[in-house]
């Protein structure tokens, strides 16, 4: 009953931002959104099933590349190059490319394509028995390696830029403020739907299978499951949340870069969702949302310094509620519940009978 309270609370809150948010800020909350969708398949694979992933940035933007591809084309227009390539002296259209100006293809790759990266990956390393810190540098290296592989393919990627300069999504104008309050509630849809899913997913007979290979992989597989297929597809769910997300944060910030999805990035949404608290999906999406609203805030006040605050904020809450915010509210409730119990009566004292 409270967790349906706080979602209809939540709910509220995002429906009326736009009454209360200037534009700017309304788009600000938009792309924290965004990261609050990855934050949620974070929460499943990490917080559920123990892997630490920091090469989410791959997933997403893989995600936003295949939106941001198919936006260029559609602003082109047929048989014309996007402008990044006119400048970069590509005189025909990629191969690469082609099929990407079919919308429903390109909303299919949005998913398919961060969903089987992260299925390829996941069979191959989980049937080795890759984990702990060794499957959390392999994720961080294969971030690493998809932004040189980005950054060197100037005529086919946009290269250190990126793709840039969306004018439209499938039909919205996304310089007109009425459209892109339009957008914002597709985001708050997609996030609500999203961890409906994951909550669900977290809350069945897979999601105890799960937490069982997080806290005992062996005594798991002697039971007779693979831990390999279990952890694959929860990689995988990860996975196509932050190429959903990544799809979205492009048409709302209006361009995406290798900086948008390499290893500081991929960092910054795991340090999101271990503020908020890794074992709550409520507790994820409220770390990531309170994570990059602290970025912003502190970046616009104290700009050379807001790096070492944010620093600071962050070994403070790793200390004192490693847990993050949400486990440290659920022991401050047991605290509260455990004062306000009645104490437990005394039991009888025996007298001693004499013979």
């Amino acid at each position: 009953m409270r967790n349906r309270i706080a979602f209809a609370l939540i709910a509220t809150m995002l429906i009326a931002a736009p009454l209360v948010f200037s534009p700017f800020r309304l788009d600000l909350l938009a792309k924290y959104l965004c990261y609050a969708i990855v934050a949620l398949g974070i929460a499943l694979a990490w917080g559920r099933g123990g892997m630490l992933t920091l090469g989410q940035g791959v997933f997403f933007g893989l995600g936003g590349y295949a939106m941001g591809m198919h936006l260029k084309l559609v602003e082109a227009g047929p048989g014309q190059l996007p402008d990044f390539m006119s400048w970069s002296g590509v005189e025909q259209l990629p191969l690469l490319w082609k099929p990407f100006a079919n919308p429903v293809f390109a909303l299919v790759m949005v998913v398919v394509l961060p969903v089987t990266v992260a299925l390829l990956l996941g069979l191959l390393v989980f049937r080795q028995r890759v984990r702990g810190a060794y499957f959390a540098v392999l994720s961080q290296a294969l971030a690493a390696a998809f932004v040189i592989l980005l950054v060197g393919q100037q005529g086919l990627t946009g290269g250190t830029n990126g793709l840039t300069n969306f004018q439209l999504f499938f039909g919205l104008d996304l310089y007109d403020d009425a459209d892109r309050r339009i957008l914002y509630f597709a985001i708050v849809v997609v996030l609500g739907l999203s961890y409906l899913v994951v909550r669900q997913l977290a809350r069945s007979r897979y999601g105890q299978l799960l937490v069982a290979i997080r806290d005992g992989e062996d005594r798991v597989r002697f039971l007779g499951y693979d831990p390999a297929l279990v952890k694959t597809f929860a990689f995988a769910v990860s996975a196509g949340l932050a190429g959903i997300a990544g799809a979205l944060f492009v048409p709302v910030v209006g361009l995406l870069t290798p900086a948008n999805l390499g290893v500081v990035a991929s960092l910054e949404l795991l340090i999101g969702v271990a503020i908020g608290g890794r074992y709550s999906l409520a507790g994820a999406v409220g770390g990531a949302l309170l994570f990059h609203y602290g970025k912003t805030i502190f970046s616009e006040q104290w700009p050379d310094s807001w790096l070492y605050v944010q620093g600071a904020l962050f070994v403070a809450v790793m200390l004192w509620a490693p847990r993050g915010l949400a486990g440290l509210a659920g022991q401050l409730r047991d605290v509260v519940a455990a004062r306000r119990r009645p104490a437990a009566p005394a039991p009888p004292v025996l007298e001693e009978v004499r013979a």
